[in-house]
């Protein structure tokens, strides 16, 4: 049996992981519960807060997953000192208590259960001991975004959480990281790809809005840098380094000097894309949409980053080694 948080019994098995982060709290760092642990990007922040010395939390329907592969991962949790806790966003009194033991709380769900934010928000009202909450947000800058349908409702959606946050008062960092580099990279878009192509190459738009890239490993890294940072209390954190900055012809260029090889380039125009996105199913049709967002109107740095809402990472944290688009694309020479 596994840690059991609010309601529930703590297993023995487990006692030792519960215990040894509160013993081993270093003066000043939060404790950070994380919520969607186990998702894509949840995963590397809840590596990066027991790496950096933060005592770990991690909310988990089933602390002993029959999936293997859930299994082991879990089990690199507590192997690195994090302590699981039983619950989930619909029991309120399994939310309740794992909030009460921490002092920060950073959501990874997924885009199925943006909404169900409220609970969590909910639950931190009620607790009355957060100091800092991370919704779900890990892409585009929501509130300076001009997408088209059906990616224009999923932001909505988003944006509909950062609202109740600030209505209910709540301290509060957004982190906006644009693009996932293991999402775009290893085929640069290029649908049925495993490796960037070496004959052509299909770009959307006209190829010059600028994009960002981001390794996974490097976001959670300036994730948990923020959360006992003042500079980012009720702030944007965007990530956008400028070696990971690049408009898609420029992305080609570089792939192109690293081959030897110059590619074919064939353009995709706006309205063929919204054509596309009328005609695809879901979810492909949002995924074209959050590209035509991107690549055609360029919002992932078509605004300036004022200090009255948002700071940049990399200039906040200059001592993070961040792993560089060009570095990334190495890998597949």
């Amino acid at each position: 049996m596994g840690v059991l948080g609010g309601g529930g019994s703590i297993g023995s098995i487990r006692e030792k992981e519960k215990q040894r982060p509160a013993r081993e709290r270093m003066e000043g760092q939060s404790r950070v519960l994380v919520i969607g642990g186990t998702g894509y990007i949840g995963k590397f922040i809840v590596k990066a807060s027991a790496a950096s010395g933060h005592p770990t939390f991690a909310l988990v329907r089933d602390t002993s997953p029959s999936d293997p592969a859930k299994s082991q991962l879990l089990h690199s949790f507590t192997s690195s000192g994090v302590t699981l806790l039983r619950g989930s966003l619909e029991d309120h009194e399994s939310l309740l208590g794992a909030i009460k033991q921490v002092d920060v709380v950073i959501s990874a769900v997924g885009n199925a259960q943006i909404l169900q934010q409220s609970n969590i928000i909910a639950a931190i009202k009620e607790a009355g001991n957060i100091k800092r909450f991370f919704p779900s947000e890990f892409g585009n800058d929501v509130d300076r975004q001009h997408a088209v349908e059906p990616a224009k409702s999923t932001f909505a959606l988003k944006a509909q959480i950062r609202r109740a946050i600030e209505a209910e008062g709540i301290p509060h960092t957004y982190v906006c990281c644009s693009f996932f580099a293991a999402y775009f990279l290893p085929n640069m878009s290029q649908p049925g790809l495993t490796s960037p192509p070496r004959d052509k190459i299909v770009i959307l738009g006209d190829g010059n809005p600028k994009a960002v890239f981001n390794k996974e490993d490097d976001i959670a890294t300036y994730t948990i840098k923020a959360v006992d940072d003042p500079r980012t209390l009720n702030k944007v954190l965007y990530v956008k380094p400028p070696a990971n900055t690049y408009s898609f012809n420029e992305l080609t260029s570089l792939w192109e000097k690293k081959i030897g090889k110059t590619l074919q380039r064939i353009y995709v125009p706006e309205d063929q894309m919204l054509k596309n996105i009328e005609e695809l199913p879901f979810p492909m049709n949002i995924v074209v949409a959050i590209a035509h967002s991107v690549f055609v109107k360029g919002d992932q740095t078509n605004f300036e980053i004022e200090e009255s809402f948002g700071v940049e990472a990399s200039e906040l944290y200059p001592d993070v080694k961040y792993t560089t688009v060009e570095q990334y694309l190495d890998q597949f020479v």
